[in-house]
């Protein structure tokens, strides 16, 4: 049975870890359901060679962030987990204390009230007390915060090596095969 996972793509750098993990989701058939942030659109335009057209055509389904009605706002839709990768400081926030501005938001919110899979990817640095209470609060409630940190164990010589590590990261703490995943102790 194909699984659905949906993706969010919000406005923080690091847009590249939403678009290569809907690539290996795609690789994988795994039925994906993208929601694209304005500011999303914006760092994929300028962090990568890639247009918010191309990456949405990744997608099985692709929603307008505005669009409160979509099939995820629901926990009657039956989703197997989420991923939103980037995961901005505002997202975080929204997230955090359960305003839904718009449809990556309430569909976050929903997975934790539906206590399925949450994993989001937090991007930013240093960090304010702000933004770790908000990690804490996603986590309490059942989030799992995963920034992409690199793991310099696997001695990376590009930066597609480092992309590769944090979303084979995901894809195995979401049960799928993670090819670019370089596991501690394992030949490198």
């Amino acid at each position: 049975m194909e699984r659905k996972i949906a993706v969010g793509i919000s406005g923080a750098s690091g847009a590249i870890y939403g678009v290569r993990l809907l690539e290996e989701l795609k690789s994988q058939v795994a039925e994906t359901h993208l929601v694209v942030s304005s500011w999303g659109e914006y760092t994929i335009r300028e962090e990568t060679g890639y247009t918010p057209e191309a990456v949405k055509a990744l997608a099985s389904f692709c929603y307008d962030p505005g669009d409160m009605a979509a099939p995820l706002s629901s926990g009657s839709f039956p989703l197997d987990a989420m991923v939103v990768a980037p995961c901005s400081m505002k997202t975080l926030a929204g997230i955090a204390c359960g305003f839904s501005e718009d449809l990556i938001m309430r569909a976050a919110d929903v997975c934790l009230k539906e206590r399925r899979p949450l994993l989001l990817l937090t991007r930013e640095t240093p960090l304010s007390r702000i933004h770790i209470e908000n990690m804490l609060r996603v986590t309490d409630a059942g989030a799992i915060v995963m920034p992409p940190v690199p793991a310099f164990y696997t001695r990376p010589q590009t930066a597609d090596e480092i992309v590769a590590q944090s979303v084979g990261r995901v894809l195995d703490r979401l049960g799928f095969a993670a090819p670019g995943l370089k596991r501690w102790r394992e030949e490198i």
